[in-house]
Protein backbone atom coordinates (compact mmCIF):
# COMPACT_ATOMS: atom_id res chain seq x y z
CA UNK A 1 0.00 0.00 0.00
CA UNK A 2 2.51 2.58 1.02
CA UNK A 3 4.23 2.16 -2.58
CA UNK A 4 1.17 2.31 -4.23
CA UNK A 5 0.47 5.54 -2.55
CA UNK A 6 3.95 6.77 -3.50
CA UNK A 7 3.59 5.91 -7.05
CA UNK A 8 0.45 7.96 -7.39
CA UNK A 9 2.07 10.94 -5.92
CA UNK A 10 -1.08 11.26 -3.20
CA UNK A 11 1.52 12.84 -0.65
CA UNK A 12 -1.30 12.99 1.76
CA UNK A 13 -2.45 9.78 1.31
CA UNK A 14 0.99 8.22 1.68
CA UNK A 15 1.33 10.07 4.84
CA UNK A 16 -1.94 8.97 6.14
CA UNK A 17 -0.46 5.34 5.38
CA UNK A 18 2.62 6.15 6.93
CA UNK A 19 0.43 7.42 9.73
CA UNK A 20 -1.54 4.48 10.07
CA UNK A 21 1.84 1.92 9.91
CA UNK A 22 4.16 0.92 12.75
CA UNK A 23 7.63 2.16 11.94
CA UNK A 24 10.62 0.12 13.46
CA UNK A 25 14.19 1.39 14.59
CA UNK A 26 16.73 -0.77 14.76
CA UNK A 27 18.51 -1.30 18.44
CA UNK A 28 21.03 -2.99 20.27
CA UNK A 29 19.52 -5.25 22.48
CA UNK A 30 22.27 -4.21 25.17
CA UNK A 31 21.03 -0.53 24.96
CA UNK A 32 17.10 -1.75 24.80
CA UNK A 33 17.80 -3.85 28.16
CA UNK A 34 18.67 -0.52 29.75
CA UNK A 35 15.84 0.94 32.08
CA UNK A 36 14.66 4.42 30.99
CA UNK A 37 16.86 3.60 27.62
CA UNK A 38 14.95 5.73 24.40
CA UNK A 39 15.85 4.57 21.20
CA UNK A 40 17.95 7.17 19.56
CA UNK A 41 16.55 8.26 15.38
CA UNK A 42 20.05 7.43 13.65
CA UNK A 43 21.51 8.30 10.52
CA UNK A 44 22.63 6.87 7.50
CA UNK A 45 23.69 7.76 4.09
CA UNK A 46 20.47 7.55 1.88
CA UNK A 47 21.78 4.29 -1.00
CA UNK A 48 19.22 5.78 -3.25
CA UNK A 49 21.38 9.39 -3.14
CA UNK A 50 24.95 9.44 -2.43
CA UNK A 51 26.02 12.08 0.50
CA UNK A 52 22.95 12.63 1.46
CA UNK A 53 22.09 11.35 5.25
CA UNK A 54 18.84 9.81 6.95
CA UNK A 55 16.73 8.90 9.44
CA UNK A 56 15.75 5.22 9.11
CA UNK A 57 13.18 3.47 9.64
CA UNK A 58 11.16 0.18 8.57
CA UNK A 59 7.97 -1.19 8.17
CA UNK A 60 6.84 -4.26 9.59
CA UNK A 61 6.75 -5.97 6.64
CA UNK A 62 10.71 -5.31 5.28
CA UNK A 63 12.38 -5.77 8.98
CA UNK A 64 15.53 -8.39 8.13
CA UNK A 65 15.60 -11.77 9.93
CA UNK A 66 15.67 -12.54 13.50
CA UNK A 67 18.81 -12.00 15.59
CA UNK A 68 19.58 -12.49 18.91
CA UNK A 69 21.35 -9.16 19.79
CA UNK A 70 19.72 -6.75 17.47
CA UNK A 71 15.80 -6.01 18.14
CA UNK A 72 13.19 -3.50 16.79
CA UNK A 73 11.52 -0.94 18.58
CA UNK A 74 8.23 0.49 17.33
CA UNK A 75 7.17 4.13 16.81
CA UNK A 76 4.74 5.88 14.54
CA UNK A 77 5.18 9.09 12.34
CA UNK A 78 4.49 11.47 14.96
CA UNK A 79 7.06 10.77 17.46
CA UNK A 80 9.57 10.66 14.82
CA UNK A 81 8.14 14.45 14.32
CA UNK A 82 8.43 15.26 17.95
CA UNK A 83 12.19 14.02 18.60
CA UNK A 84 13.66 14.73 14.98
CA UNK A 85 17.12 15.33 15.42
CA UNK A 86 18.74 19.01 14.38
CA UNK A 87 20.41 19.23 10.98
CA UNK A 88 19.02 16.30 9.58
CA UNK A 89 16.62 17.14 6.69
CA UNK A 90 15.03 13.49 5.22
CA UNK A 91 12.58 10.18 6.38
CA UNK A 92 13.99 7.35 4.50
CA UNK A 93 11.46 4.17 5.14
CA UNK A 94 12.75 0.93 3.71
CA UNK A 95 15.78 2.53 2.21
CA UNK A 96 17.22 -0.30 -0.76
CA UNK A 97 14.40 -2.33 -0.91
CA UNK A 98 11.51 -1.90 -3.44
CA UNK A 99 9.35 -0.31 -0.90
CA UNK A 100 11.76 2.54 -0.11
CA UNK A 101 9.99 6.07 0.20
CA UNK A 102 11.62 9.23 1.34
CA UNK A 103 10.57 12.31 2.94
CA UNK A 104 11.68 15.69 2.96
CA UNK A 105 11.68 16.31 6.93
CA UNK A 106 11.97 19.69 7.21
CA UNK A 107 9.72 21.92 9.62
CA UNK A 108 7.09 22.25 7.98
CA UNK A 109 6.69 18.78 6.91
CA UNK A 110 7.16 17.39 10.18
CA UNK A 111 3.98 19.28 11.05
CA UNK A 112 2.37 17.51 8.18
CA UNK A 113 3.57 14.08 9.68
CA UNK A 114 1.17 15.78 13.33
CA UNK A 115 -1.46 16.39 11.10
CA UNK A 116 -1.23 12.93 9.38
CA UNK A 117 -1.38 11.61 12.72
CA UNK A 118 -4.41 13.07 14.04
CA UNK A 119 -6.63 12.20 11.27
CA UNK A 120 -5.67 8.61 10.96
CA UNK A 121 -5.42 8.20 14.81
CA UNK A 122 -1.79 6.36 14.29
CA UNK A 123 -2.25 2.01 13.76
CA UNK A 124 -5.74 1.31 14.02
CA UNK A 125 -7.10 -2.32 15.51
CA UNK A 126 -9.43 -4.62 14.52
CA UNK A 127 -7.90 -4.86 10.86
CA UNK A 128 -7.09 -8.17 9.09
CA UNK A 129 -3.17 -7.81 8.20
CA UNK A 130 -1.29 -10.20 6.46
CA UNK A 131 2.19 -9.97 4.69
CA UNK A 132 2.84 -11.21 1.45
CA UNK A 133 5.92 -12.47 1.85
CA UNK A 134 5.29 -14.60 5.03
CA UNK A 135 3.63 -17.87 5.70
CA UNK A 136 0.28 -18.17 3.25
CA UNK A 137 -0.08 -21.73 2.96
CA UNK A 138 1.05 -25.18 4.81
CA UNK A 139 1.36 -26.60 8.55
CA UNK A 140 3.07 -23.09 9.72
CA UNK A 141 0.97 -20.77 8.37
CA UNK A 142 -2.38 -22.84 9.89
CA UNK A 143 -0.64 -22.76 12.93
CA UNK A 144 -0.42 -19.14 12.74
CA UNK A 145 -3.46 -18.34 12.04
CA UNK A 146 -4.86 -20.00 15.13
CA UNK A 147 -3.69 -16.58 16.80
CA UNK A 148 -5.21 -14.56 14.07
CA UNK A 149 -8.26 -13.22 16.66
CA UNK A 150 -5.56 -11.36 18.71
CA UNK A 151 -3.80 -10.32 15.68
CA UNK A 152 -7.24 -8.90 14.40
CA UNK A 153 -7.52 -7.45 17.92
CA UNK A 154 -4.51 -5.64 17.85
CA UNK A 155 -3.80 -4.82 14.65
CA UNK A 156 -1.25 -6.50 13.79
CA UNK A 157 -0.33 -9.35 11.26
CA UNK A 158 -0.93 -12.86 11.33
CA UNK A 159 1.43 -14.66 9.52
CA UNK A 160 5.01 -13.73 10.80
CA UNK A 161 7.67 -15.12 13.08
CA UNK A 162 10.23 -13.26 12.48
CA UNK A 163 12.32 -10.04 14.22
CA UNK A 164 9.69 -8.31 16.55
CA UNK A 165 5.48 -9.10 16.78
CA UNK A 166 4.92 -5.56 18.12
CA UNK A 167 8.08 -4.04 19.09
CA UNK A 168 10.84 -5.39 21.54
CA UNK A 169 9.98 -3.49 24.36
CA UNK A 170 6.33 -3.45 23.94
CA UNK A 171 6.50 -7.63 23.61
CA UNK A 172 8.68 -7.72 27.00
CA UNK A 173 5.71 -5.83 28.44
CA UNK A 174 3.16 -8.21 27.33
CA UNK A 175 4.63 -10.79 28.29
CA UNK A 176 5.55 -9.70 31.95
CA UNK A 177 1.44 -8.40 32.36
CA UNK A 178 -0.49 -10.67 32.11
CA UNK A 179 1.51 -13.44 31.93
CA UNK A 180 3.80 -13.02 34.70
CA UNK A 181 6.49 -14.16 31.77
CA UNK A 182 10.04 -12.69 32.75
CA UNK A 183 12.43 -15.20 31.43
CA UNK A 184 12.68 -17.88 29.27
CA UNK A 185 11.71 -20.71 32.22
CA UNK A 186 8.56 -18.45 32.63
CA UNK A 187 8.00 -18.56 29.25
CA UNK A 188 8.12 -22.31 28.43
CA UNK A 189 6.10 -23.08 31.76
CA UNK A 190 3.08 -20.97 30.67
CA UNK A 191 3.44 -22.13 26.68
CA UNK A 192 2.89 -25.69 28.57
CA UNK A 193 0.18 -24.60 30.29
CA UNK A 194 -1.82 -23.18 27.53
CA UNK A 195 -0.92 -26.03 25.20
CA UNK A 196 -2.57 -28.54 28.39
CA UNK A 197 -5.67 -26.10 27.64
CA UNK A 198 -4.67 -25.18 32.12
CA UNK A 199 -5.50 -21.78 31.64
CA UNK A 200 -9.01 -22.20 29.79
CA UNK A 201 -11.45 -22.02 32.72
CA UNK A 202 -11.48 -25.38 33.99
CA UNK A 203 -15.37 -25.04 35.50
CA UNK A 204 -16.33 -23.39 31.59
CA UNK A 205 -14.82 -26.90 30.50
CA UNK A 206 -15.72 -29.39 32.73
CA UNK A 207 -19.55 -27.88 32.42
CA UNK A 208 -19.50 -27.94 28.52
CA UNK A 209 -18.13 -31.27 28.55
CA UNK A 210 -21.03 -32.85 30.25
CA UNK A 211 -23.23 -31.87 27.39
CA UNK A 212 -21.06 -33.22 25.09
CA UNK A 213 -20.75 -36.64 27.04
CA UNK A 214 -25.07 -36.24 27.56
CA UNK A 215 -25.47 -35.35 23.50
CA UNK A 216 -23.48 -38.16 22.84
CA UNK A 217 -26.08 -40.72 24.41
CA UNK A 218 -28.78 -38.82 23.70
CA UNK A 219 -27.90 -38.55 19.92
CA UNK A 220 -28.57 -35.11 19.81
CA UNK A 221 -27.91 -31.67 21.51
CA UNK A 222 -29.82 -31.90 24.88
CA UNK A 223 -32.62 -28.95 26.25
CA UNK A 224 -31.04 -26.83 28.61
CA UNK A 225 -33.42 -28.46 31.57
CA UNK A 226 -31.39 -31.58 30.70
CA UNK A 227 -28.21 -29.99 30.55
CA UNK A 228 -28.71 -28.41 33.86
CA UNK A 229 -29.91 -31.97 35.34
CA UNK A 230 -26.70 -33.94 33.78
CA UNK A 231 -24.45 -30.98 35.93
CA UNK A 232 -26.76 -31.36 39.05
CA UNK A 233 -26.38 -34.78 39.31
CA UNK A 234 -22.48 -34.99 38.42
CA UNK A 235 -22.22 -31.97 41.12
CA UNK A 236 -24.00 -34.17 43.58
CA UNK A 237 -21.78 -37.55 42.62
CA UNK A 238 -18.43 -35.67 43.27
CA UNK A 239 -19.47 -33.84 46.14
CA UNK A 240 -19.16 -30.46 45.28
CA UNK A 241 -19.36 -27.66 47.57
CA UNK A 242 -22.01 -24.98 47.33
CA UNK A 243 -19.59 -22.35 45.94
CA UNK A 244 -18.39 -24.93 43.37
CA UNK A 245 -22.01 -25.63 42.57
CA UNK A 246 -22.87 -22.14 41.94
CA UNK A 247 -20.23 -21.46 39.65
CA UNK A 248 -20.87 -24.47 37.63
CA UNK A 249 -24.25 -23.46 37.13
CA UNK A 250 -22.68 -20.24 36.45
CA UNK A 251 -20.60 -21.31 33.64
CA UNK A 252 -24.27 -22.90 32.37
CA UNK A 253 -25.79 -20.02 32.32
CA UNK A 254 -23.18 -17.94 30.74
CA UNK A 255 -22.74 -20.68 28.09
CA UNK A 256 -26.29 -20.52 26.79
CA UNK A 257 -26.74 -16.54 27.01
CA UNK A 258 -23.53 -16.30 24.90
CA UNK A 259 -24.31 -19.36 22.38
CA UNK A 260 -28.25 -17.68 22.00
CA UNK A 261 -26.47 -14.09 21.06
CA UNK A 262 -24.26 -15.62 18.80
CA UNK A 263 -27.69 -17.50 16.93
CA UNK A 264 -29.63 -14.60 17.65
CA UNK A 265 -26.41 -12.62 15.63
CA UNK A 266 -26.16 -15.61 13.17
CA UNK A 267 -22.86 -16.48 13.99
CA UNK A 268 -23.80 -19.68 15.41
CA UNK A 269 -26.22 -21.99 13.65
CA UNK A 270 -29.50 -23.03 15.32
CA UNK A 271 -28.77 -26.53 16.20
CA UNK A 272 -25.00 -25.75 16.50
CA UNK A 273 -23.30 -25.65 19.98
CA UNK A 274 -19.73 -24.85 21.40
CA UNK A 275 -18.42 -28.34 23.15
CA UNK A 276 -14.93 -27.36 23.64
CA UNK A 277 -13.28 -23.91 24.91
CA UNK A 278 -9.77 -24.60 23.81
CA UNK A 279 -9.47 -22.45 20.97
CA UNK A 280 -8.62 -19.56 23.73
CA UNK A 281 -5.70 -21.46 24.83
CA UNK A 282 -4.44 -22.19 21.71
CA UNK A 283 -4.90 -18.99 20.71
CA UNK A 284 -3.42 -17.17 23.13
CA UNK A 285 -0.48 -19.75 22.89
CA UNK A 286 0.55 -18.24 19.42
CA UNK A 287 0.26 -14.88 20.54
CA UNK A 288 2.93 -15.90 23.67
CA UNK A 289 5.07 -17.72 21.09
CA UNK A 290 5.38 -14.51 18.78
CA UNK A 291 5.88 -12.26 21.86
CA UNK A 292 8.55 -14.50 22.98
CA UNK A 293 10.15 -14.51 19.77
CA UNK A 294 10.10 -10.77 19.71
CA UNK A 295 11.69 -10.52 23.76
CA UNK A 296 14.13 -12.99 22.14
CA UNK A 297 13.17 -15.35 25.12
CA UNK A 298 13.37 -17.98 22.42
CA UNK A 299 14.53 -18.54 18.78
CA UNK A 300 12.83 -18.55 14.98
CA UNK A 301 12.85 -22.82 15.37
CA UNK A 302 11.95 -23.06 18.82
CA UNK A 303 8.82 -20.77 18.09
CA UNK A 304 7.92 -22.79 14.86
CA UNK A 305 8.34 -25.74 16.75
CA UNK A 306 6.13 -24.45 19.27
CA UNK A 307 3.41 -23.02 17.01
CA UNK A 308 3.58 -26.42 15.04
CA UNK A 309 2.22 -28.12 18.39
CA UNK A 310 -0.21 -25.90 18.72
CA UNK A 311 -1.57 -26.46 15.30
CA UNK A 312 -1.73 -30.40 15.61
CA UNK A 313 -3.82 -30.00 19.55
CA UNK A 314 -6.47 -27.50 17.46
CA UNK A 315 -6.61 -30.03 14.54
CA UNK A 316 -7.69 -32.75 17.74
CA UNK A 317 -9.94 -30.63 19.44
CA UNK A 318 -11.78 -29.38 16.29
CA UNK A 319 -13.52 -30.08 13.03
CA UNK A 320 -13.12 -26.61 11.01
CA UNK A 321 -12.46 -23.21 11.18
CA UNK A 322 -15.76 -21.61 12.02
CA UNK A 323 -15.88 -24.55 15.03
CA UNK A 324 -12.56 -23.21 16.55
CA UNK A 325 -13.06 -18.97 15.99
CA UNK A 326 -16.54 -20.22 18.07
CA UNK A 327 -14.68 -22.00 20.86
CA UNK A 328 -12.25 -19.30 21.00
CA UNK A 329 -15.02 -16.29 21.51
CA UNK A 330 -17.06 -17.95 23.24
CA UNK A 331 -14.94 -18.73 25.73
CA UNK A 332 -13.35 -14.79 25.44
CA UNK A 333 -16.96 -13.89 26.26
CA UNK A 334 -17.47 -15.55 29.19
CA UNK A 335 -14.09 -15.03 30.73
CA UNK A 336 -14.76 -11.06 30.12
CA UNK A 337 -18.85 -11.40 31.29
CA UNK A 338 -18.26 -9.73 34.44
CA UNK A 339 -16.62 -6.63 33.13
CA UNK A 340 -18.29 -6.11 30.41
CA UNK A 341 -21.79 -4.26 31.23
CA UNK A 342 -21.26 -2.33 27.92
CA UNK A 343 -21.35 -5.76 25.79
CA UNK A 344 -17.85 -4.12 23.77
CA UNK A 345 -16.26 -7.60 24.09
CA UNK A 346 -19.17 -9.35 23.09
CA UNK A 347 -19.03 -7.16 20.10
CA UNK A 348 -15.64 -7.34 19.34
CA UNK A 349 -15.35 -11.02 19.34
CA UNK A 350 -18.33 -11.18 17.01
CA UNK A 351 -16.44 -8.65 14.95
CA UNK A 352 -13.32 -10.41 14.43
CA UNK A 353 -15.25 -13.81 13.87
CA UNK A 354 -17.49 -12.75 11.31
CA UNK A 355 -13.89 -11.25 9.59
CA UNK A 356 -11.87 -14.50 10.05
CA UNK A 357 -14.55 -16.59 8.76
CA UNK A 358 -16.39 -14.24 5.71
CA UNK A 359 -13.27 -11.82 4.66
CA UNK A 360 -11.93 -13.85 1.14
CA UNK A 361 -8.00 -12.78 2.38
CA UNK A 362 -8.57 -14.40 5.46
CA UNK A 363 -6.60 -17.15 6.35
CA UNK A 364 -10.00 -19.19 7.46
CA UNK A 365 -11.25 -18.99 4.01
CA UNK A 366 -7.68 -19.68 2.26
CA UNK A 367 -6.35 -22.51 4.37
CA UNK A 368 -7.44 -25.87 4.35
CA UNK A 369 -8.49 -27.04 8.13
CA UNK A 370 -7.43 -30.64 7.58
Amino acid sequence: MLLETAAAGNRDAMLDALAGSRLFVLVARLHADTPGFTPPLTTQPDPATPGRMCVTALTSGRLPPWHPDWVFEATGLDEFARRWPDGVRWLAINPGTPDAVTLEAGPGRRRAWLKAHARTGGPQAGLLLTHRAGPLHGPVAHSLALGAHLAVHNGLVWNDLGAAYEGYTTDRARLRKPWGVLDRAAYRETLEALLATRLAGRTYESVLRIRRTLAGRLGRTPTVPEWSAALTDALTRRQSTGSEAAEAHEALRLAVTYEDRFRADGALGAGERVDTLAAFDYGRAVNVVRLALGARLCDPREAEQAVLRIGALAGQAYGSWAQFSLGYSLSRVMHFDADDSSGVKYEQSLAQHRVLTQDPNSPYRNIAWS
